[in-house]
């Protein structure tokens, strides 16, 4: 059986977890885009706009809005239960998911945290960057898509979960295997990229199922499933 992200949105609002906050309100606020860094732009104005929403999960501030880099990529390390889990990001690609990533793995807002949901039936995806492991936990603030449509759920991917547009947090999903299916809806931001080891570690947890604890599909996982810390690699 094929899911498909809006026939089961009305269970969960969203086949890949979202924050609940969003299920919840049923219209969730929508953040204004990323302001444009233009030559005509007032001066100090904004690169990538984060706003508040609900508390923190973990005691953190917002990311910088401003001088946000938008160029290079940065590789950051996921020490888990069962090894390394290298992401690779590109920050031409989502600069302001990128920034609010690197934000908060400077605060350790992802160490000491177990990746709370597996799908592993239609999409293949592991879910992580809820501290309270309940799928419902954010940072307290949330950020605009960057999306553009032409978004592919191949194996390797790394993309934000969100509740709806404009609702990314924290919680991002690791791709272990073809989720293509959701190419239809291409509606979460895909910022980063797996190496083929760390895509074996992740499908090492996922071998291991999930409990069917989502009404929505999935659960979690049996695995640990345990992100220890986050470094940046150098």
């Amino acid at each position: 059986m094929q899911f498909t992200l809006w026939s089961l949105r009305a269970t969960l609002c969203l086949l890949v977890l979202p924050l609940a906050a969003s299920c919840s309100s049923g219209s969730a606020q929508n953040p204004p885009a990323p302001a444009s860094s233009s030559a005509g732009a007032p001066a100090g104005s904004p690169d990538c706009q984060y706003v508040q929403s609900g508390s923190p999960a973990k005691p953190v501030k917002p990311p910088k809005s401003t001088v946000v880099r938008k160029s290079g990529s940065v590789t950051f390390v996921l020490k888990t239960t069962e090894g390394d889990v290298a992401i690779t990001m590109n920050r031409a690609k989502a600069p302001c998911t990128v920034n609010s990533f690197e934000s908060l793995v400077e605060q350790r807002y992802f160490d000491a945290t177990r990746c709370h949901r597996l799908t592993d039936s239609g999409i293949f995806v592991l879910q992580c960057g809820d501290p309270t492991g309940t799928g419902s936990g954010g940072p307290g603030y949330t950020f605009a898509d960057e999306t553009t449509g032409k978004e592919s759920y191949r194996a390797g991917v790394v993309a934000m979960a969100n509740g709806g547009p404009g609702t990314n947090g924290s919680q991002f999903f690791l791709v272990w295997d073809d989720s293509t299916s959701l190419d239809a809806t291409p509606n979460y931001t895909i910022f980063g990229q797996l190496d083929a080891t760390s895509r074996e570690n992740v499908a090492k947890m996922a071998r291991e199922g999930q409990d069917g604890s989502n009404p929505a599909g999935g659960g979690k996982p049996n695995n640990p499933a345990e992100i220890i810390s986050v470094t940046t690699k150098v």
